[in-house]
C-alpha cells in the first residue's frame, strides 16, 4: 500500500495536483475519511491538477455532485455521505457520468463500493494523533 503523509493544507493540494495530473479520461478516484479527514482539500489540489481553479471547488454534500468544466478534462465530484441508497446514487446518473470521458472524485466513496468502476483509485484519509493527515491507497472496501 502506498502511504503519504500530509502535514498541512498545502501538501494535500499537493498530492492532489499530483493525483490530478494523472488522472486520465474516466478516471475514478475513490475519497474515504471521516469528517475533516480532508477529502475536499485533496479533490481541491485534484481539480487544480486537471487545470482548474481549486477556488471554486466545495463540499458537494449537499448538492450531491458539482461539476467543474474549466479543466483539461471535465470533473465530476460526487459526494455519496446523504445518500441513503444505490440505487438514490444510480438516480442522480451515475453511470451517464463514469461513461462521460472526464474524472469522477467521489468522497465517501466506501458507501457504495460496488457501484465504483474495478480501475477506481481508492484513498483512505485519516487525521493522526500528531493533527497530520495521512493518504493511503487502498484496496476497495
Amino acid at each position: 500500500m502506498e502511504e503519504t503523509l500530509l502535514n498541512s493544507v498545502e501538501e494535500t493540494l499537493a498530492f492532489g495536483r499530483r493525483l490530478g495530473e494523472a488522472a486520465r479520461a474516466g478516471s475514478v478516484i475513490a475519497l474515504c475519511g471521516g469528517l475533516g479527514a480532508g477529502k475536499t482539500h485533496l479533490s481541491k489540489g485534484i481539480v487544480a491538477g486537471l487545470g482548474g481553479d481549486p477556488g471554486e471547488v466545495s463540499s458537494p454534500t449537499f448538492s450531491l455532485i458539482q461539476e467543474y468544466r474549466k479543466c483539461r478534462l471535465p470533473v465530476y465530484h460526487f459526494d455519496f455521505y446523504r445518500m441513503d441508497s444505490a440505487d438514490e446514487v444510480l438516480a442522480i446518473g451515475w453511470d451517464e457520468y463514469l461513461e462521460a470521458g472526464g474524472v469522477c472524485i467521489v468522497e465517501w466513496a466506501d458507501l457504495f463500493p460496488a457501484l465504483l468502476p474495478p480501475e477506481t483509485a481508492w484513498w483512505q484519509l485519516e487525521l493522526t494523533s500528531e493533527g497530520t493527515r495521512k493518504a493511503t491507497r487502498t484496496n476497495p472496501p
